[in-house]
């Protein structure tokens, strides 16, 4: 298959998987298939950059936020782990956020509950964000 059918085939198929996940929530592949699909997408659009598309989606994050919400700054950045799938992985993230931080960072784990993130502000014992 040449590279311009598999990078159409490929966002064909990505678009699809985020519609599901974003909007229907519904997902029909595992993060890792989804994951191991917009990677081989992003090196097809790297080797080729004459098929290049904005509206590719490695150049955007399908969501379905709601409008209604005000957004504010973190006191401390929600950093991610982004896709990994390994300790090399893992380790390299921690390198990566300790040189953006300037500092070692604290780790915690925790199970994870697929798309949530939450931080809470307390004042004087009191929720306020």
């Amino acid at each position: 298959m040449q590279p311009v059918e598999r990078i159409a085939q490929l966002r064909e198929m990505l678009n699809k998987y985020n519609h599901e996940y974003y909007v229907l929530n519904s997902p029909t592949v595992s993060d890792r298939e989804f994951d191991y699909l917009m990677a081989e997408l992003d090196t097809l659009e790297r080797e080729n950059p004459e098929l290049d598309d904005p509206l590719s989606p490695t150049h955007r994050v399908g969501s379905d936020l709601t409008k209604g919400f005000v957004q504010v700054r973190h006191i401390y950045p929600m950093l991610s782990l982004g896709n990994t799938y390994s300790v090399d992985e893992v380790d390299e993230w921690v390198k990566r956020t300790q040189s953006a931080l300037g500092t070692e960072p604290v780790l915690v784990g925790e199970m994870k509950f697929d798309g949530t993130s939450i931080s809470i502000i307390y004042e004087h014992g009191r929720m306020v964000r």
